[in-house]
């Protein structure tokens, strides 16, 4: 199983950019896609961005399509999301999830994951 370890949440203006961070460690995580997904309060946690154990495909939401930008380093056990123009509905905890198997290519899914980190909390004030 991957351990992963959330960093880089902070409080932002609107507008403003931020990136956060994993770090994996504990098997071959570029074997593994990828994926970070964000819970805000009083919701459900929902999907944000995945991205394929080579990273060359790439799947987002609707409604971060064109601010965010997920990213990995293989050769660094990281995983990453680069967050722009921000907005106040982006406030969440942000979780990033390692597939469950390396067969799941680009999963999307929560029941495709296997390995959660604890997150990292994102505000952004208005």
């Amino acid at each position: 199983q991957v351990q992963l370890v959330e960093s880089g949440g902070e409080l932002v203006q609107s507008g403003n950019s931020l990136r956060v961070s994993c770090a994996a460690s504990g098997v071959a995580f570029g074997n593994y896609g990828m994926a970070w997904f964000r819970q805000a309060p009083g919701k459900e946690r929902e999907f944000v961005a995945a991205i394929s154990w080579s990273g060359t495909n790439i799947y987002y939401a609707d409604s971060v399509k064109g601010r965010f930008t997920i990213a990995r380093d293989n050769a660094k056990n990281m995983l990453y999301l680069q967050m722009n123009s921000l907005k106040p509905e982006d406030t969440a905890v942000y979780y990033c999830a390692a597939a469950a198997s390396s067969t799941y290519y680009l999963p999307t899914r929560e029941g495709h994951f296997g390995s959660w980190g604890q997150g990292t909390q994102v505000t952004v004030s208005s």
